[in-house]
């Protein structure tokens, strides 16, 4: 079974998410709060669960390599994690 199977791919919050592209292995995604492009690889590397997440802050931006994570699930609330930080800096800027 592959990480983002069709189960977990529904659970995706499209009134937080713009869902740019998504399949059984890569799902491309925009943050509404922070307009942050998140690109989320399923490495299957050790395992079925490995992801790798990758961020940029803009679209004409290049991805760098963010986080890890074992699901689909942890990575999402890792980037709405990194939103509430950035929202944070934002309002002290």
């Amino acid at each position: 079974m592959l990480m983002f199977n069709a189960e977990n791919l529904a659970k995706l919050d499209q009134k937080y998410f713009n869902v740019i592209v998504s399949d059984d292995r890569d799902v491309t995604i925009q943050s509404k709060n922070t307009g942050h492009f998140w690109y989320l690889h399923c490495t299957e590397y050790p395992t079925e669960s490995a992801c790798v997440i990758f961020h940029k802050h803009r679209y004409s931006h290049s991805y760098h390599q963010h986080v890890r994570s074992r699901t689909l699930r942890q990575a999402l609330k890792s980037i709405k994690r990194h939103d509430t930080f950035q929202v944070k800096v934002r309002k002290r800027a």
